[in-house]
C-alpha cells in the first residue's frame, strides 16, 4: 500500500489489518519488517513488490504546484509503478482516485487524477473515486470542516455554499476495497464512484456537522476568486498552506453528475450520511 500515512490510506491499513491482512507499507523512510522504500516519482525496485498480491495505490504528492511537475512526479511515478508491479505479478490493483476526476474538470488535482485512472485501466486495475470520507477518526477534508466548526462560532463559508457534496464513510469505501482484493466482485466496469448518491450543499453539511455537535454557527460569505487568489499568492511565496488554491478549483467546480448506476451491479454499498447523532464526526483527544 501506497499513502498509508494519510487519512484514507491510514483507514484502509487499518481496516485490512483488522481483517487479517498483512500490510507492506511503501514509505520513503521504511521502519519495521513490512515497510519498504517507496518514493513517488522515482524508479521502483521490483523487489519491493515481491510476494504481494494486492496493490492498493493511496499515495499522492500535493507539493508539486506547476502541471509539468505534477505529471511528472504523480502520473508518470504512477505508471512506473503499475509497471512494475505487473512485472512483479501483483495480482490487483487499486487505484484510489478522486470524485474531483471527470472529463472536463478543471483541477490539477482532478486532471492528473484522470490520467492515474487511465493508468490503472490499463494495467486491470480498479479505480475508485471516493466522495468526501467521513467516519469517527480525525482526518481529511471532513476532519479540517469538523475541527473548524467545533473551534470557532463565525464560519468563513466561500461563495453561496450552494457546492453539492458526496458522502462516503469509510467503512464502506474499505469494505468494498477489501472486497475487491479478495477476488469476491463481481466483473467491475472501469471506474466506481465510492459515495452516497444523496447530495448535501456545502452550507448544509457545515450546518449539519453543527448540530451534529451542539453548536451555534454564524456564516459570512467570502468571494471565492478573492480567496483563490489569495492562497495562490501565499503558495507562489513558499507558503505550506493547509488548504490549496486547486482544492478550491475542485470544490467550486464539481461534477454537475457523477455516475453512481454501476454501484450496485458491483456490490458497492455506501450507506447515507445521517443527519443525527455525533457518532458520525471525528472526535479528538
Amino acid at each position: 500500500m501506497t499513502g498509508s500515512n494519510g487519512y484514507v490510506g491510514s483507514c484502509v491499513k487499518k481496516y485490512f489489518v483488522a481483517h487479517g491482512w498483512e500490510v507492506v507499507d511503501l514509505v520513503r523512510r521504511p521502519a519495521g519488517p513490512l515497510a519498504r522504500q517507496f518514493e513517488l516519482g522515482a524508479e521502483v525496485s521490483g523487489a519491493s513488490l515481491v510476494g504481494v498480491d494486492v496493490l492498493v495505490h493511496c499515495a499522492y504528492d500535493f507539493k508539486p504546484l506547476r502541471w509539468q511537475d505534477i505529471r511528472a512526479v504523480n502520473v508518470a511515478g504512477t505508471a512506473k509503478l503499475f509497471e512494475t508491479a505487473r512485472a512483479a505479478d501483483v495480482k490487483r490493483i487499486v487505484c484510489i482516485s478522486t470524485i474531483s476526476a471527470f472529463r472536463g474538470c478543471r483541477s490539477l488535482y482532478g486532471r492528473a487524477k484522470l490520467e492515474i485512472e487511465q493508468l490503472a485501466l490499463q494495467h486491470d486495475g480498479l479505480a475508485l473515486r471516493p466522495g468526501l470520507v467521513y467516519g469517527p477518526g480525525p482526518g481529511g477534508m471532513f476532519g479540517k470542516l469538523t475541527d473548524q466548526v467545533r473551534k470557532s462560532k463565525v464560519i468563513p463559508l466561500i461563495g453561496s455554499g450552494a457546492q453539492q457534496q458526496y458522502l462516503v464513510n469509510h467503512e464502506d469505501l474499505c469494505a468494498f476495497i477489501l472486497k475487491y482484493a479478495a477476488g469476491q466482485t463481481p466483473a467491475l466496469p472501469a471506474v466506481l464512484t465510492a459515495a452516497h448518491s444523496q447530495p448535501w450543499a456545502f452550507k448544509q453539511l457545515l450546518q449539519t456537522i453543527a448540530r451534529g455537535l451542539d453548536r451555534q454557527v454564524k456564516f459570512v460569505p467570502l468571494p471565492w476568486r478573492a480567496v483563490w487568489l489569495g492562497l495562490k499568492s501565499a503558495e507562489l511565496c513558499g507558503m505550506r498552506l493547509n488548504f490549496r488554491s486547486d482544492s478550491l478549483v475542485s470544490l467550486m467546480y464539481q461534477n454537475p453528475a457523477p455516475d453512481f448506476s454501476p454501484n450496485a451491479a458491483a456490490g458497492l454499498v455506501c450507506r447515507p450520511f445521517q443527519a443525527d447523532g455525533t457518532k458520525q464526526f471525528p472526535t479528538r483527544p
